[in-house]
């Protein structure tokens, strides 16, 4: 079953759905993966989808809210990775982008007066494979199979 068809099934059995971004920056011969944490769990930016929001606009609004990056470029479309369900049903869909900028912050969330993170990482894959849970190294798997040097730009 193709990661499309999974997701149409998943959504008519009503699952709840986070969307998020894996944001990759080049660094001389390797990609660098943003990571960011909250306590002691590392995770690419991602969130819960609000009200008449598609799973593409959730994500570019977590991301802008999370690391307040903006202008990425989703060099292969709107193709994605979901995890399994996890954490009482939810499941995670990522798409892929390269972010031209290197500078993050990690802006106070209003709503709960401090930010949803504590930490951010520019890192390669390697490196990140030591911090990633089993779900989020699935992503990263993902992930690095579509990334090539001709993606470099």
């Amino acid at each position: 079953m193709t990661e499309q068809r999974k997701a149409r099934h998943r959504a008519q059995r009503g699952s709840r759905l986070s969307a998020g971004v894996v944001v990759v920056r080049p660094d001389g011969d390797e990609w660098l993966f943003l990571l960011l944490r909250a306590f002691r769990y590392w995770d690419f930016p991602k969130g819960m989808l609000e009200p008449g929001e598609t799973p593409m606009q959730a994500a570019l609004r977590e991301v802008k809210e999370e690391t307040t990056l903006t202008g990425l470029k989703f060099f292969l479309g709107e193709q994605f990775f979901e995890t399994g369900p996890y954490s009482h049903g939810k499941t995670a869909r990522y798409y892929l982008a390269l972010s031209d900028v290197g500078v993050v912050s990690l802006p106070v969330n209003p709503e709960l007066g401090r930010a949803e993170h504590n930490e951010y990482r520019w890192i390669p894959a390697r490196e990140a494979r030591a911090l990633l849970s089993p779900r989020v190294l699935g992503v990263l798997d993902w992930a690095e199979t579509l990334l090539r040097p001709e993606d470099f730009v």
